[in-house]
């Protein structure tokens, strides 16, 4: 049996942390697993790193940086194999570039190619316990890349695929997928299971837990996810393929991202080939958009509004003024106060009025909607961000998901 198991960075913060990993991972391999771990910098570690750059310099080179933030999980995969040989178990660390962790050359946000399992499967036939860096890989050049925020949880499930891993287990500092942010709703309740579906629509609309492109890789080669946390015992959530229960719920979870901008490019001339303009741009960036409105043309005229990361906020705005002053348009306005408020669940393709259900109730807390998106399994709206927490509530108590029979297996 092989099993993959990834720890985050609260997981190895500490070397206190580091040693409970590894007697974990021992216990695993004592029943016969094979073990392969994947290991994030230490907490904070790569924030720490990022800071540094940037003391040095206004906009720190892609590529150096890269090889900057990379040596955080380098330094945490040497530790935990210096833990597990000091407790008597065979492990090596083995960093992309030696496993051969294949990427694209987008620094800050590659995307693996191939990954090359000769050198892990050699190390497993000799009994050792291999141990990979997260977050890192290297482009056909040679040079070091890394896969974005929360890329370890793609590294594990990456590697899972290559090798075709029985499970691949995601060791975190919450014990699973909740209907809601526990932290926002103490009525949240714990998913014993959920879709890859309504994961990926969760993790991609905010949900902190998983990794998109993590979810993604899961679901195209069917690797089953188990969502633990490290610091207490407890049977996690399974993500895997939908199973028919799964549809007596028709909402899984509300997912709350107070992390995105909203853009609007008003006055905008109503042609053919003005959309692509405006977006072309934004994907030559690597700049990712979210949801997108464009109201009703007037006397030859239309308002464009989307939203992206916050993160990327500034860069758009620039890349849109550049882009209105060429397409003859009136202004670019960059909202960031806003929040993401979207409802997900399978259930949702065989129930009606769950849109009119959600308006109804974020009406009664007189909050406003200013942009819709849905999908077959989700509803989003964004909204004022002083209003997020509220609506999660009135939404989370309004679908009865404060119920704990609604998410509990039978």
């Amino acid at each position: 049996m092989l099993v993959v198991h990834k720890y985050g960075g609260t997981s190895v913060g500490t070397p206190e942390r580091i040693r409970r990993v590894a007697e974990r991972v021992i216990s695993y391999r004592r029943k016969g697993a094979d073990m392969i771990v994947v290991v994030s910098a230490m907490s904070g570690e790569t924030d720490r790193l990022l800071g540094l750059a940037g003391s040095l310099a206004r906009l720190p080179d892609e590529r150096e940086s890269d090889v900057l933030v990379s040596t955080g999980e380098q330094v945490t995969s040497a530790l935990l194999a210096i833990t597990l040989k000091d407790l008597g178990c065979d492990a090596v660390s083995l960093l992309a570039s030696q496993i051969r962790i294949v990427t694209d050359s987008a620094h800050g946000k590659a995307r693996i190619a191939e990954i090359e399992k000769e050198r892990m499967l050699s190390a497993l036939e000799k009994g050792q316990i291999v141990v990979v860096p997260g977050f890192q890989g290297i482009d056909g050049g040679g040079n070091i890349t890394t896969l974005g925020r929360g890329g370890s949880d793609t590294t594990a499930v990456a590697i899972a695929a290559a090798l075709g891993a029985d499970l691949c287990e995601i060791y975190t500092d919450v014990d699973g997928v909740y209907t809601a942010d526990p932290n926002i709703t103490e009525k949240a309740r714990r998913l014993d299971r959920i879709s890859y579906e309504e994961m990926l629509e969760m993790a991609s609309l905010g949900a902190k837990v998983l990794q998109i492109r993590s979810v993604e890789l899961a679901r195209k080669y069917n690797v089953p996810l188990l969502v633990k946390s490290s610091f207490i015992e407890g049977r996690g959530t399974l993500v895997s393929e939908e199973v028919p229960t799964m549809e007596q719920v028709v909402v899984a979870g509300i997912t709350y991202n107070k992390n995105e901008a909203k853009i609007t490019v008003s006055g905008v001339p109503d042609r053919p080939g003005v959309a692509s303009k405006i977006f072309t741009p934004l994907a030559d960036a690597n700049i990712v958009v979210d949801m997108i409105v464009q109201n009703v043309s007037h006397e030859g005229h239309t308002d464009m509004t989307f939203t992206t990361a916050k993160v990327d906020a500034k860069k758009a705005y620039r890349l849109m003024e550049k882009v209105a002053f060429e397409l003859g348009a009136k202004l670019v306005a960059v909202d960031e106060d806003i929040a993401k408020i979207s409802m997900v669940g399978s259930g949702m393709r065989s129930h009606s009025g769950i849109a009119t259900k959600m308006f109804t109730i974020l009406c009664d807390e007189g909050i406003n909607i200013e942009m819709i998106s849905t999908s077959e399994i989700k509803i989003s709206c964004v909204i004022k961000e002083k209003y997020g927490e509220l609506a999660v509530r009135a939404l989370h108590a309004g679908f009865g998901l404060d119920a704990e029979e609604v998410v509990e297996e039978k």
